[in-house]
């Protein structure tokens, strides 16, 4: 069995999570070397969470397992293997985790980084705006979905974070035989559809526990101390930060006198925090948005059981942490 590497060397990809192997185009393996694309290695795909829990795989491994069910369901889509493959180029360090601080968007960062890629793609008769249409949804592809309906990014999203959480119950590509993936999104039989649910309200769920709660929250705390503090010379701007890989960023908050002891002390003992909700002191962490699209059966998306969407709580939803016998943070 040939290594389950991410380089793309030989000219073949093989998934471990979906048992797929992909005859890689001469693009796709020259993408995989460029230094956009092997950024995402280090990358966090859960972000600050990857501080405490099991879910420590990368971005790259995410953008790879969708490239793997994107030559799976259309192999000859150029345009759609490209993009699945670059979809996440823009991401921050640590992920989602400190999106939107300065104004970062990682779709918006995205876009300039496949752009920027323009000369590498068009040596192989690529059009970097066409790539950019179907990451963004302007070209109908199967990448998209109809409103509430599951894409197949987070589908992937979905089954590799269960597999790292220990929730699924079933192999991934058991889940993939019973699954299509067409203009609607992904559509499965009612009961493949409700698995689907349960493994997004599972991931969900995951955003309110104190593993996430406390990295994340105390992540954004940090990164936005940095952005605001005033140095020798100009505060940090978003622009310097976003490029950054998550140790890069490691580095920085732990060189910053205004960031480097509660970076250190995240680092080494998380559990340094508490978690309260009745507390107007301390670092507030809130969650305004879910990923909740569900799979379409006859063409409709099911939507949440009510059973499951019971398992969460309303939005928005604000808490505060705050440090263990050393007052506030």
């Amino acid at each position: 069995m040939a290594t389950a590497g991410t380089l793309g060397r030989n000219g073949v990809y093989r998934d471990p999570i979906w048992r797929l192997a992909v005859a890689l185009t001469p693009v796709e393996q020259q993408l995989l070397r460029s230094p956009a694309v092997r950024r995402l290695q280090f990358i966090a795909h859960a972000g600050a969470a990857s501080i405490a829990t099991s879910q420590s795989y990368s971005r790259l491994d995410h953008s790879l397992g969708l490239l793997a069910l994107a030559a799976h369901v259309a192999p000859d889509d150029q345009g759609l293997r490209l993009a699945a493959l670059l979809h996440d180029v823009g991401h921050l360090p640590f992920s989602h985790s400190v999106e939107g601080i300065g104004g970062l968007d990682h779709h918006r960062l995205g876009m300039h980084v496949v752009q920027s890629m323009a000369p590498l793609l068009h040596a192989y008769g690529v059009n970097a705006d066409e790539i950019i249409e179907v990451i963004d949804g302007h070209r109908p592809s199967h990448l998209g979905a109809v409103p509430g309906g599951l894409k197949l990014d987070h589908f992937e999203s979905f089954v590799r974070a269960g597999l790292s959480h220990g929730r699924l119950k079933e192999l991934p590509s058991e889940t993939l035989a019973r699954v299509r993936v067409d203009e609607y999104g992904v559509s499965a039989d009612p009961a493949t559809a409700r698995y689907l649910a349960e493994l997004a309200v599972g991931e969900a769920r995951f955003m309110f526990d104190f593993e996430c709660v406390v990295t994340t929250g105390v992540l954004r705390h940090l990164v936005s101390t940095l952005m605001a503090a005033s140095g020798p010379g100009e505060p940090v701007r978003p622009v310097d930060l976003s490029a950054l890989t998550d140790d890069e960023m490691w580095s920085v908050l732990l060189r910053h006198p205004r960031t480097a002891r509660l970076s250190r002390l995240l680092r080494d003992d998380p559990l340094a925090w508490e978690l309260v909700t009745d507390a107007a002191d301390g670092i507030g962490y809130r969650v305004e948005r879910l990923y909740l699209g569900t799979a379409c059966v006859g063409g409709q998306p099911t939507g949440i059981p009510p059973d499951l969407l019971g398992q969460l709580p309303a939005l928005p939803w604000h808490c505060v942490l705050r440090l263990l016998d050393l007052g506030s943070a």
